[in-house]
């Protein structure tokens, strides 16, 4: 149980040495076939092999055409330390079972030929999301696109939607325990904590990791950023457990109170809830916020609620 937690801590994948090697892209519609849902451990160890590197989570990037009922492509932003394809294991399938055009990128890599992304300048990745996003708007040809972000891909986007255009772009933000207000000491110190072990790794990512410094609760990033927390036309939902070790206080997570924006806790949905800042993209409960957001889009919607464990998740 250690192992995931300790290369998961802001998404992490464990992989550190290797090339990138990318999957083929296919040619499936978004409906052509129901994909097996995917448990994080399994994700984990997937997420090590070599070949994986570089791979794109199960059903994205897939050529695919957008439907009437799911007009939009959703992109998936990975977090901080993250790869796409450990990020996303159960979220990009999930999205595909129910009919959406899915797809997924690497970005902010600051240690070349490693499986470790979204290191650097927040800004930068922003710049790197929205080639991301045109590349996908041209393919579709869709007038905008969802997002689907965890942990610091739950608030990058911000950026980009504020500063690069964005807001033209974008239907609806969606993010996984984001740090849209950034994480105190205690967070600081369970990330420590946790790549401590990893001795030459951590040394390298603290002189590599900008975003590691802009996420700080107060940073001058963070200020700038939340100076306008949302943009008109844009939907935003936060999806956060009170769990949340990562993210501290959790409630960092959430954005100001408005007509465009819905804050999620967990576990006033579910009580038996256990998820934690790694399992949360792992997390039933949470799934089924992000398809009725994405979808029927009801702000009084109730999961059929499962209990979720810390650092595996359910699903």
């Amino acid at each position: 149980m250690r192992i995931p937690r300790l290369n998961r801590i802001f998404g992490m994948s464990a992989v550190v040495t290797g090339a990138a090697i990318a999957l083929v892209i296919g040619t499936l519609p978004a409906q052509a076939s129901t994909l097996p849902l995917q448990g994080e451990a399994s994700a984990f160890l997937n997420s090590t092999l070599v070949w994986n590197y570089g791979a794109s989570p199960a059903g994205a990037n897939q050529r695919c055409t957008p439907s009437a009922a799911h007009p939009y492509p959703v992109v998936l932003v990975e977090g901080t330390f993250a790869s796409m394809y450990n990020s996303f294991g159960a979220i990009s399938p999930d999205l595909v079972n129910n009919g959406y055009c899915v797809y997924a990128f690497n970005y902010g890599q600051t240690l070349p030929f490693t499986g470790i992304y979204a290191t650097g300048a927040i800004a930068a990745s922003a710049a790197q999301l929205s080639a991301e996003v045109s590349n996908v708007l041209a393919q579709t040809h869709a007038a905008k696109v969802d997002l689907v972000g965890w942990s610091q891909g739950g608030m990058m986007p911000r950026y980009y939607i504020n500063n690069l255009g964005g807001a033209a772009k974008v239907n609806m933000l969606v993010g996984f325990a984001p740090s849209n207000y950034g994480t105190t000491l205690d967070g600081v110190v369970n990330l420590v904590s946790d790549l401590g072990i990893l001795g030459l790794t951590t040394a390298l990512l603290s002189v590599t990791c900008t975003a590691c410094a802009e996420q700080i609760q107060g940073s001058s990033f963070l200020a700038s950023l939340n100076a306008t927390p949302t943009a008109p036309g844009v939907k935003y939902v936060v999806i956060e457990t009170a769990d949340d070790e990562v993210v501290t206080p959790y409630t960092n997570a959430f954005l100001p109170a408005g007509p465009n924006v819905q804050n999620i806790t967990l576990q006033s949905q579910c009580p038996q809830d256990g998820s934690d800042h790694l399992s949360i993209p792992y997390d039933s409960n949470a799934l089924q916020d992000m398809v009725n957001a994405l979808g029927a889009d009801s702000p009084t919607f109730q999961p059929a609620c499962a209990a979720v464990g810390a650092i595996i998740g359910n699903v």
